[in-house]
């Protein structure tokens, strides 16, 4: 019908009537326009709530993961100090816990994260989308954590090198009888804080002898655990970000 009238009033001549009518449609284009955006924004803008709320029992995981790892990396220190001492003779440590706890030393677990699903899920687009600043910054800080490069340090010349040293047999028992386990539905990674074998002492006796024509593997140890409190200071960061996302999810 605009049309109609619109032409009509070309014919006419009546051309403040046709800017009226050209206004109207402009208008109304303009405004049918901003009304689907804005139906849209909400629209995302619901989806994003959303996802970060699903992102909470996600979180809640990553807390408890960090949380194991803290034991698991204080329980191969403790091996460390027994194994330390052993290196430096003291007569209260047994070649055979002396072997053990040089092993035990050796081990690491990690987080087993991997942030592209939520940098997916949350790319620039989404991540704009987000209205608490707070809430962008720490995600995009979670997002953007390269776990490849916190980790890699962990496979240290010392874990390398006193696996070579220490006797086949006395490894494959150790690992068998008190290597890494699984706990929980998650499958969290726990290392057993003592360790019992049914190994004669004179094998004991024998890697301990092999483990002290070694003396650089005390300096290989002592770097293996300056990564190790580096990678856990990084967790600690992690989780503590982790904790105020969560708190800060939790009140959208």
């Amino acid at each position: 019908m605009i049309f109609k009238r619109a032409a009509a009033r070309v014919r006419a001549q009546d051309w403040a009537a046709v800017a009226v009518e050209l206004l109207i449609v402009i208008l109304g284009v303009f405004i049918g326009t901003w009304v689907a955006n804005s139906n849209q924004d909400r629209v995302e803008r619901r989806e994003t709530q959303q996802m970060l709320r699903d992102l909470k029992p996600e979180l809640t995981s990553d807390i408890q993961n960090f949380a194991a790892l803290r034991n698991y990396y204080r329980v191969t220190r403790h091996y460390g100090d027994t194994a330390f001492a052993g290196w430096a003779g003291d007569p209260r440590v047994s070649d055979r816990d002396f072997v053990i706890a040089a092993y035990q030393a050796s081990p690491n677990t990690f987080t087993g994260l991997n942030n592209s699903s939520w940098a997916q899920i949350f790319g620039s687009e989404r991540l704009r989308d987000v209205d608490n600043a707070g809430i962008r910054e720490d995600l995009g800080a979670l997002m953007t954590t390269d776990y490849n490069v916190m980790e890699k340090e962990l496979f240290s010349p010392y874990r390398e090198h006193v696996r070579e040293v220490i006797p086949e047999d006395v490894q494959d028992a150790i690992r068998a009888q008190c290597g890494d386990q699984r706990i929980g539905a998650l499958g969290y990674t726990r290392l057993p804080a003592t360790c019992s074998l049914n190994i004669p002492d004179e094998r004991f006796r024998t890697a301990a002898q092999v483990l002290r024509s070694h003396p650089e593997l005390v300096g290989e140890m002592r770097w293996h655990f300056a990564a190790v409190a580096t990678y856990i200071s990084n967790i600690d960061n992690l989780e503590q970000i982790s904790r105020r996302l969560l708190k800060r999810i939790e009140k959208v």
